[in-house]
């Protein structure tokens, strides 16, 4: 069974008196275990992809599928769908409550979902991502970038999810940290068996990270390609 299924997804959003249409008939497949790579320019469209598989986009055409189970347009992801897909935002900041300190912001989840023992799994998690549990009693303000996006892929990885949706994970963070972060989401991919979507315009970070990946541009995929053909167009492109 592959991981991801999609076929002919469009999304249009209305601007004045007609639509522009972000995206325009994409088809791919994700294969379980893999780490597929969306690459192209900005405005292509591949952000609204992962919105639409993450659930936040809720208006579109066309089929989606996770795991074997179908998406349902308008509707919400519930129940163990919401648990099996996560995403990780391109500006750690922005996707942490300036006012939650990080243990809220790790246990809430947990208690929402009813997960026993919420802070010791709280714990856990900081330490899978290499932080102290010091950490804990702190704001979004007063961590670094880096730690802030370790922040949020701990909280993403609280209910072990299957799918692990990633948008510019890194373009955020300074050059010094974006390898950390990359070695890191590698890490616990192997750890848990997860499978990964990455979105990225930095090819140097499709081709570290990518099994396979789609070239964007203007709501479509250009061309699909496997290990060899994506370390043959980026080296041609260096």
């Amino acid at each position: 069974m592959n991981a991801v299924e999609v076929e002919r997804l469009a999304v249009s959003f209305r601007r004045g008196a007609g639509e522009i249409a972000a995206l325009d008939g994409v088809d791919f497949t994700v294969r379980t275990g893999e780490t597929f790579g969306l690459f192209g320019p900005s405005g292509c469209g591949k952000s609204t992809v992962l919105r639409v598989i993450a659930g936040l986009q809720r208006e579109w055409t066309g089929q989606v599928a996770v795991f074997g189970a179908a998406y349902q347009r308008r509707r919400r992801l519930a129940g163990q769908m919401r648990r099996d897909v996560q995403m990780v935002f391109q500006d750690p900041y922005a996707s942490l409550h300036p006012r939650h300190t990080v243990h809220r912001a790790l246990v809430e989840p947990l208690r929402v979902n009813r997960v026993a023992e919420p802070e010791k799994h709280a714990a856990a998690a900081l330490a899978e991502v290499g932080l102290t549990a010091d950490l804990a009693g702190r704001y979004p303000n007063a961590l670094s970038g880096g730690q802030r996006q370790r922040v949020a892929i701990a909280r993403a990885l609280l209910l072990r999810p299957r799918l692990l949706l990633l948008d510019e994970p890194t373009s955020a963070l300074d050059m010094s940290v974006q390898a950390e972060i990359l070695n890191l989401l590698n890490d616990l991919k192997a750890r848990h068996g997860m499978t990964f979507i990455l979105v990225s315009h930095d090819t140097d970070v499709i081709g570290h990270m990518c099994d396979r990946a789609a070239s964007m541009r203007s709501g479509t995929i250009v061309r699909t390609m496997d290990r060899g053909e994506l370390t043959a167009v980026l080296a041609e492109a260096g």
